[in-house]
Order: structure tokens, then C-alpha cells, then sequence
């Protein structure tokens, strides 16, 4: 069992900068692909980024690529999402999630990872 705990989002003017924490508690943290979605009022859960188990390669939706960035601690048990240069349709519910295994390409679906955190929001005004 993981357990995260995301934390960072707020309110936002557009062009400005945001950065999520995701706190994992339990297995191995090293053992887990982490990834960032997204989740608009009546939309569906989007990809946003990931990062495999090492954090040696990571993985952008094109809505966010060279804006935002992923990293992670594994001495920590934490994973950041750094955004820049955010928008008004970056507004949504960010949820972290934990894929176990230390494969070496991108999850993009929701249905691939085993662990959600519990949502933080991030508004951009315009």
C-alpha cells in the first residue's frame, strides 16, 4: 500500500508559476513510475506528466511541454511538478499517482498506475 498526499496548488494569475509536491508514505518509493494528471470541471482525468522509477526519463502531455517539469526525490519519497508560465486552461484538480515497477517508458493512463493521491487544486485567473 502507497499512500501521497499532493500539495501546492493555489490561485494563480496567468503567466505565473506553481510547484506540486506529491509525499509518499509505505512501499518502496524507488519501486514506482510516478505520474501527474489533471481534472477539469465535466472533463476526463488527463495525462500530464510522468517520470519512471530512477527519474532518468520523463514524459509531457504537449499542452504542457516546455512549461511544466517533472522531478523527483527518491531520498525524500517525494515527486514536484514545477509549472511555468501557467494559463487559464491549466485550471484543474492535480492528482499525483504511483505505477509499480521499474519500467523504462511512460504511463499515460490512469488505468496504468495502482495509487492516487488525493487532488490539489490550481486555479489561473486571467
Amino acid at each position: 500500500q502507497v499512500r501521497l498526499v499532493a500539495s501546492g496548488g493555489g490561485l494563480v494569475q496567468t503567466g505565473g508559476s506553481l510547484r506540486l509536491s506529491c509525499g509518499a508514505s509505505g512501499r518502496a518509493f524507488s519501486n514506482y513510475g510516478m505520474g501527474w494528471f489533471r481534472q477539469a470541471p465535466g472533463q476526463e482525468r488527463e495525462f500530464v506528466a510522468a517520470i519512471i522509477w530512477s527519474g532518468c526519463s520523463a514524459y509531457y502531455a504537449d499542452s504542457v511541454k516546455g512549461r511544466f517539469t517533472i522531478s523527483r526525490d527518491n531520498a525524500k519519497n517525494t515527486v514536484y511538478l514545477q509549472m511555468n508560465s501557467l494559463k487559464a486552461e491549466d485550471t484543474a484538480v492535480y492528482y499525483c499517482a504511483a505505477a509499480y515497477g521499474t519500467y523504462r517508458s511512460g504511463r499515460y493512463s490512469p488505468n496504468e498506475y495502482d495509487y492516487w493521491g488525493q487532488g490539489t487544486q490550481v486555479t489561473v485567473s486571467s
